[in-house]
């Protein structure tokens, strides 16, 4: 018998183990390895108490104050820019304490006595007339002083520790054991393939013949040959190409999900959602008319007039403060207004807004009528809208939606006196207690389609 040298086989050998062992010892290092804390730092509600305590020990209470100018001067007033009103950062400093008391509780009393710092100022904003409030206590106007007497805070970067994906505490992240068995699985290979030309060799040097196979007919000649089968999968594929066909035909036209950009960013999260804007506020028409209609540029600036910023709070982690603030400027572009100077320089551009929910000519679809008879509400058809960052059409709005909708809901009856007498009628003749839509004409063709 013919000796087979194997020293190739056993000088790969060590190297592929210390790579095999240094595999896994990598793995359990990793697992017990933690990192040590650091010292804890304070949080922001800790700076935010300690700010709130230091301005409080001055000539009024900062804290008491903001809640107040919030309450009564922020609708005018902002604390370094201009609105209606003049900023009022550091006001206690530019005027004497006793004549801001005169002046916020009664500045036309001021100006019609001749005060010149009074009449200067009631010139120079166009002569807005500020509202009185006698009702503040000399004690509130301090405090709201004491709130606007505080520096401009500095923003302060949080630190914040990324974590790996799919790691959590001190385990090991899916990718380094997904990388270690990987390894593994390919040392297997390459020693089954090494194994198998060390057994080739052995054969060979003991004479071994191997038998060639014989040569099959090939899989597809054979699946032609059968004629059941061709038959089968003939069938079957005309089915799934009718069963597919029909499912792309029926979503022609169905536009569930759309979301279109717009040319103005304007989030609904932030509106309807922080802000518990009424829906209707906006889009009033809804309550009497066909269509709910696109609310006109001066709506939104029955508020954004003196809002041109957003608070620092509402940003996230897709969209920046920078970016609300840039969109609010783009609304100011449109209705041509100069927040600088508090006037509107007659300059205006069309806002083109993209529509989002579009129903075919040949469907008649009455917003009143569900909203102000029927009582539905918006997120029955729109979906959660106060949760949306951008709107998208939430229901696929076909015949089908419509009509399992005029079947599944009833009639309502609270402070509807119109339906009272027909529900009563109808009840009786359908033997039911609650009448649906559906029962009361609600899938008649003529309903939706004349």
């Amino acid at each position: 018998m013919k000796k087979v040298n194997c020293l190739h086989l056993r000088s790969k050998m060590p190297l592929l183990l210390l790579v095999f062992l240094l595999t896994f010892s990598t793995t359990i290092f990793s697992q017990t390895a933690q990192e040590q804390p650091g010292a804890p730092e304070p949080t922001v509600t800790e700076m935010a108490v300690d700010d709130a305590a230091q301005a409080s020990t001055g000539s009024g209470d900062a804290a008491a104050g903001e809640a107040l100018f919030k309450a009564n001067c922020a609708a005018c007033h902002k604390l370094d820019k201009k609105a209606v009103g003049p900023p009022l950062r550091n006001v206690a400093d530019k005027h004497d304490r006793q004549w801001l008391y005169d002046w916020i509780h009664n500045s036309q009393a001021m100006i019609a006595a001749g005060d010149p710092v009074a009449v200067k100022l009631f010139e120079e904003y166009n002569k807005s007339v500020m509202t009185a409030f006698p009702a503040l206590s000399e004690t509130d106007i301090d405090n709201i002083l004491a709130y606007t007497s505080q520096p401009i805070p500095t923003p302060t970067e949080t630190s914040v520790t990324a974590t790996p994906t799919g790691e959590s505490g001190g385990g090991v992240s899916n990718a380094l054991v997904l990388g270690a068995l990987a390894l593994i699985f390919l040392l297997l290979i390459i020693m089954l393939f090494l194994v198998t030309n060390t057994l080739k060799r052995i054969a060979e040097a003991n004479g071994v013949v191997y038998e060639e196979k014989e040569k099959g007919t090939p899989i597809w000649k054979a699946f032609v040959q059968n004629q059941f089968l061709v038959l089968v999968t003939s069938i079957f594929l005309i089915l799934a190409a009718g069963y597919l066909g029909y499912g792309y035909l029926m979503q022609v036209g169905v536009d569930q999900g759309y979301s279109p950009v717009q040319p103005i960013h304007y989030s609904h999260r932030i509106h309807a959602g922080d802000n518990q804007i009424d829906c209707k506020y906006c889009h009033s028409s809804a309550r009497t008319s066909k269509t709910s209609g696109i609310p006109s540029l001066n709506v939104c600036m029955n508020c954004h007039k003196n809002i041109s910023e957003v608070a620092a709070e509402t940003a996230t982690e897709e969209h920046s403060k920078e970016f609300y603030d840039g969109e609010i400027a783009k609304l100011y572009k449109a209705v041509g207004w100069d927040a600088a100077t508090q006037q509107y320089t007659g300059k205006t551009e069309p806002v083109k807004w993209v529509r989002i929910h579009n129903l075919p000519d040949f469907a008649y679809f009455n917003h009143s009528q569900h909203v102000t008879v029927a009582g539905i509400a918006c997120q029955e058809c729109h979906g959660i809208i106060e949760e949306m960052e951008v709107v998208e059409q939430f229901a696929p709005l076909t015949m089908g939606w419509c009509i399992n909708c005029h079947r599944e809901t009833n009639v309502s009856l609270a402070s509807n006196e119109y339906y009272a007498k027909i529900h009563e009628e109808l009840s009786k003749k359908y033997g039911v207690e609650k009448l649906t839509i559906a029962e009361l004409g609600g899938l008649e063709c003529g309903k939706c389609h004349y």
